[in-house]
C-alpha cells in the first residue's frame, strides 16, 4: 500500500544515505585503474616539471602532445594546421617525422598522432623552457602529454616513456578518468549510470524459450514463434531463401536442425545474404531487387523492440523478451569507472550490497582507516551517514541493504523507512499524520514502531495516528474513539481521553480491548482436498533456499516477522509461477528451484489493496458487475417498455439517459489551475447523475439514482425478492461492507474496503 513502484527507487535513495555515500566517494574516494588495478595519478604542472627533473635529469627528451588517439583518417588539415603554428616534427604511429607541406597518412588505417612540442636536454638552465613546453603540451593535448627519452649516445639504458595528465590517469595503460562528482556515482545520472542498462541494473534480452516454445514443431508448423505461419511475410520469405541456399528443410522439427543452421536462423551471418524483393520501380521502368545480410531473428527482435516507432510492434516484440541482469555492470547500475573509486578497499556498490547492520559496523572506526586528508574532507559526511543508519537500525531494519529496490519492500518496511527518515531530519514543531502505520507489521516489531513514534513526539512534534492496533492504542497519550458503528451509523465521537479512562466505557473498541468481545477460534479445522502444491529452492531477495508445501482446499496463512520474506515467497515467487501456468503470464518469478502440483491449479487471482477504480465514475455496483442487472431490471418496468428504454438508458456513461451538464458524473469539476481540482454537486441533477426522463422510471417506488444511494444493507432488503441480485449484494454485506452505498465513488474507498469489494466479487 505504501511502497514506491519506481524501478529506480531504492532504500538508499529513499533514506538519502546513498546521496551522502555519493558525496563521500566524490570527495574522499581513491581512483584505481580498471585495467591494472593500480592507483590512478594526476599531476599539476609544477609536479610534472619536478618529476621530469627526477626521472630524466641530464637526459635528452621529447615533449609530445597527443592529437589523435586510435582513429582513422588522412589528417591533411591537422598536419597543415600544426605546421603553420611553427612546429617542425610529429610522431605518427610511434615514428618521428618531419612536417612537410601536403603531408597525409593512410585514411583507412587507425593512427596515433602526437606533435613534438619541444626537444631538449633536462638541465637546470632550461627549467623555464621546460615549464613553458609542459604548459603548451597540456593545452594542445587536452590535459594529457608524454615525455619520451631520445637515443642515449652514452649507452646507458634510457628511461621509459612517461605519460602525464592533469586528469586521473593510469600510468601503465594511459587510460584516464574525469574528475569525480556526486553525479559520477548516481545511477540516475548519465554521468554515473551504466551505458547499457541506463542505471536500471537489468535489460530486456530475447528469451529463446519464447522464441522456440516447442522444438518438436517444424518452422512451417510455427516452431519459431516470431515467424508464425504467415508464408507471405517478408521474414518468412527470407527464411525460405536461406533454406534453399543452405539446404535444410522447413518441415523438419526445429530441435533436429543442426546447431549451425539454428545459429544462422537466430543470430544471422554477415556472409548469409537474402534478396529484398521490394520491387521498387527504377527510373527506366525496370524492377529493382536488393540484396542484404540476414541479421537473424534474435537481432531483428532486438531492433524492433528498441528502435521501432510503432507501439504495437514494440509490444509484440516484448512478448519474446525477458528482463535479465545487465552483463555490463552485473546489476550494480553504475559505469565501470565509478566502480573503481574505493574507500578502505570498498567501492560504492559493495557498500550498497551490505546489510544495514554490516554497513553500520563498517563505518564504525572508519576514521582510523583513512588518511588525514580524507578525514578532514569526510568527517561531516560520515557523521550524517552514521546518524541515518542508527535510526534505520532502531526501527528494526538491520537486514535490508541500500540497493534493495523499494518496490520489493513490504508495507511495514516502507512505513518504518519513512519514519526513520523523518526522525533523521530532526524537524521540530511538525504535525505528523500516519494512516495505520502498523499495516504489514508483525507483533514483534510493534514496540520498535511505537518507540519511533514516541521519539518523533519527544523531539517536539505532534503525532496523529489512525490505528486499530491494540499496542499502539494503549501506548497513546490521548485516544479518540469514533463510532459507534460504520457508515451512516458512524461519524460521532463516542469517547476520548487517556487510554486507561476509556477501557470502562463499553464502546465497541473498549470491549475488544478488555477482551469482553473476542474473535472465536474455530474448534474444527478443514481437512482440505488432500492435494498439495510444493515449491522448492525459493531464493529471491532474502529467502534462503526455502522449501514449502501448501495443502490445497484449506485457509492458509503465511506469517512471520516483518521483512522475513512473506511477500517475496507468495507475491513475487509463487503468484507469478501460478499466473504463468494458468494464463501464460509473462511476469517473471524470483529465483526458485522447482514446483510440483501445478496440475491441481487452473485459476489464480491476486487480491490486493489497490483501488478498484481511479475515477469518480467507478463504484462497487459497476465493479462487482451487478449494476448491469439492475439496469436490466429497470428496463423491464412497464413504463420503461412503453417509452422504449433499453438497459443502456440507465447507464450514466451513455448520452441518452445521463445528465447532459455533468455527463453522468453527478459532480462538476472546477479547475483551480495551481491547486487541486474541486468537485461540486451538479447544479442541474443535484448529484443524481441522470436526466429527468430517466429518473421518472421507478422500480418499487425507487429511481435508478435512489438505488445507487442505497447502502448495501438497504439494498439487501430491497432486492431480497430478486435472487440473482440479492446473492451478489449479500456477499458485500457478509464481508463487512453493509455501510457503503452501491454508487459510492471508488476513489473514496480505503485500501481495506477496496480489497473486500474485490473479495466479494470472487
Amino acid at each position: 500500500k505504501t511502497t514506491n513502484k519506481n524501478p529506480r527507487s531504492t532504500v538508499g535513495t529513499i533514506t538519502e544515505v546513498y546521496d551522502f555515500l555519493r558525496l563521500l566517494f566524490a570527495r574522499a574516494g581513491e581512483a584505481y585503474s580498471y585495467n591494472t588495478g593500480k592507483r590512478m595519478v594526476k599531476w599539476s604542472e609544477e609536479e610534472i616539471v619536478n618529476n621530469i627533473f627526477e626521472r630524466f635529469n641530464g637526459e635528452k627528451i621529447s615533449i609530445l602532445a597527443p592529437l589523435v588517439r586510435g582513429r582513422k583518417g588522412h589528417y591533411r588539415e591537422l598536419f597543415e594546421d600544426i605546421r603553420k603554428k611553427g612546429f617542425l616534427k610529429v610522431r605518427v604511429d610511434g615514428e618521428i617525422k618531419d612536417l612537410v607541406a601536403k603531408m597525409q597518412v593512410d585514411r583507412y588505417k587507425i593512427h596515433d598522432i602526437e606533435v613534438v612540442v619541444d626537444r631538449l636536454k633536462v638541465e637546470e638552465e632550461f627549467k623555464v623552457r621546460i615549464s613553458q613546453s609542459v604548459q603548451q603540451a597540456l593545452r594542445m593535448g587536452k590535459d594529457l602529454m608524454f615525455v619520451s627519452p631520445l637515443d642515449n649516445s652514452k649507452g646507458k639504458k634510457a628511461p621509459a616513456e612517461v605519460s602525464y595528465s592533469k586528469m586521473l590517469m593510469c600510468e601503465s595503460t594511459g587510460i584516464s578518468y574525469e574528475e569525480p562528482s556526486p553525479n559520477s556515482f548516481s545511477f540516475n545520472s548519465p554521468y554515473g549510470a551504466c551505458p547499457v542498462c541506463k542505471g536500471l541494473g537489468s535489460v530486456f534480452q530475447v528469451n529463446l524459450d519464447e522464441v522456440i516454445p516447442n522444438r518438436d514443431l517444424s518452422i512451417n508448423e510455427g516452431g519459431i514463434a516470431p515467424l508464425g505461419e504467415e508464408r507471405e511475410a517478408f521474414v518468412f520469405r527470407q527464411i525460405q531463401q536461406l533454406a534453399k541456399k543452405n539446404r535444410f528443410s522447413l518441415d523438419k522439427p526445429v530441435g533436429e536442425l543442426p546447431d549451425e543452421v539454428l545459429n544462422l536462423l537466430l543470430y544471422g551471418d554477415t556472409k548469409a545474404t537474402v534478396e529484398m524483393d521490394l520491387n521498387f520501380d527504377g527510373q527506366d521502368g525496370s524492377a529493382q531487387v536488393y540484396s542484404t545480410e540476414f541479421e537473424g531473428i534474435v537481432n531483428q527482435l532486438k531492433r524492433w523492440f528498441t528502435a521501432s516507432s510503432s507501439d504495437s510492434v514494440r509490444q509484440w516484440a516484448e512478448k519474446f523478451m525477458v528482463l535479465r541482469t545487465c552483463t555490463e555492470c552485473n546489476g550494480t547500475r553504475l559505469r565501470k569507472e565509478s566502480l573503481w573509486f574505493k574507500i578502505d578497499g570498498k567501492n560504492i556498490s559493495e557498500l550498497s550490497e551490505m546489510s544495514l547492520a554490516s554497513l553500520a559496523q563498517w563505518f564504525g572506526g572508519l576514521e582510523s582507516r583513512l588518511s588525514a586528508k580524507q578525514n578532514a574532507i569526510a568527517k561531516d559526511v560520515i557523521k550524517e551517514i552514521r546518524e541515518r543508519l542508527h535510526f534505520l537500525l532502531d526501527v528494526g531494519l538491520t537486514y535490508l541493504s541500500l540497493n534493495r529496490p523499494s518496490r520489493t519492500l513490504s508495507g511495514g518496511e516502507s512505513q518504518r523507512i519513512r519514519l526513520a527518515t523523518q526522525i533523521g531530519s530532526q524537524l521540530q514543531g511538525i504535525t505528523y499524520i500516519l494512516d495505520e502505520p502498523s499495516i504489514g507489521l508483525h507483533q514483534r516489531d510493534n514496540h520498535r514502531l511505537i518507540t519511533a513514534l514516541q521519539h518523533l513526539r519527544d523531539i517536539g512534534n505532534s503525532v496523529l495516528v489512525v490505528e486499530h492496533d491494540k499496542d499502539i492504542m494503549l501506548a497513546a497519550d490521548y485516544l479518540v474513539d469514533i463510532g459507534p458503528r460504520a457508515g451512516l451509523e458512524g461519524g460521532k465521537i463516542v469517547a476520548e481521553g487517556e487510554p486507561a479512562d476509556l477501557l470502562n466505557l463499553h464502546t465497541l473498541t473498549s470491549d475488544y480491548l478488555n477482551k469482553e468481545k473476542q474473535i472465536k477460534v474455530p474448534e474444527e479445522r478443514r481437512k482440505g482436498n488432500g492435494k498439495t502444491l510444493e515449491l522448492k529452492g525459493a531464493k529471491g531477495n532474502n529467502l534462503k533456499n526455502v522449501n514449502v508445501k501448501f495443502p490445497l482446499g484449506k485457509f492458509i496463512v503465511v506469517t512471520g516477522v516483518s521483512g522475513s520474506g512473506k511477500s517475496t515467497l507468495i507475491n513475487e515467487t509463487l503468484y507469478p509461477i501460478l499466473s504463468k501456468h494458468a494464463y501464460g503470464s509473462r511476469v517473471q518469478p524470483l529465483a526458485y528451484g522447482s514446483v510440483k502440483g501445478l496440475e491441481h491449479i487452473d485459476k489464480v487471482i491476486e487480491i490486493d489493496q489497490s483501488p478498484i477504480g481511479r475515477t469518480p465514475r467507478s463504484n462497487p455496483a459497476t465493479y462487482c458487475g451487478f449494476f448491469t442487472e439492475i439496469r436490466q431490471l429497470f428496463a423491464s418496468v412497464p413504463e420503461a417498455k412503453v417509452r422504449g428504454y433499453n438497459p443502456g438508458r440507465f447507464s450514466f456513461n451513455v448520452r441518452t439517459g445521463r445528465c447532459d451538464i455533468c455527463e453522468g458524473g453527478g459532480m462538476r469539476v472546477i479547475e483551480m489551475n495551481f491547486l487541486p481540482d474541486v468537485y461540486v454537486p451538479c447544479e442541474k441533477c443535484h448529484g443524481k447523475r441522470y436526466n429527468r426522463e430517466t429518473l421518472e422510471i421507478r422500480y418499487k417506488g425507487k429511481s435508478i439514482s435512489d438505488v445507487l444511494e442505497m447502502t448495501v444493507d438497504e439494498a439487501v432488503e430491497f432486492f431480497q425478492p430478486v435472487p440473482y441480485l440479492y446473492r451478489k449484494i449479500k456477499v458485500l454485506q457478509e464481508v463487512g461492507l453493509g455501510y457503503i452505498t452501491l454508487g459510492q465513488s471508488a476513489v473514496t474507498l480505503s485500501g481495506g474496503e477496496a480489497q473486500r469489494v474485490k473479495l466479494s466479487t470472487e
